[in-house]
């Protein structure tokens, strides 16, 4: 019986698909593995960069993601809303 045998399948929580429920583990934990995130966007989901973050984009604003997530998700919604505001202020011509 090999070490896989021994994880628990847990069902994706409503309004969440198992990809979804994946993309949200990698960004918890992202920082874990070995070489650039960015190549491992490309060995686990087989997407580039861009997508990825378009659809981690959109998780950020999906309450299943909240529920799932709440930490992350409220860190995530934290610095967009930073960047956002560093944006604004830049075409304003101010320093943030």
């Amino acid at each position: 019986m090999g070490a896989a045998s021994h994880v628990q399948q847990v069902e994706p929580p409503a309004g969440l698909s198992a990809r979804d429920q994946e993309i949200l583990d990698f960004e918890n934990r992202h920082w874990t593995y070995a070489g650039s995130k960015e190549q491992g966007i490309k060995d686990l989901f087989d997407l580039s960069s861009t997508r990825y973050y378009q659809l981690l984009n959109q998780l950020i604003d999906n309450e299943a993601a909240l529920a799932y997530k709440p930490l992350l998700i409220k860190r995530l919604r934290r610095d967009r809303s930073r960047r956002q505001r560093a944006r604004s202020m830049r075409r304003l011509g101010m320093q943030s």
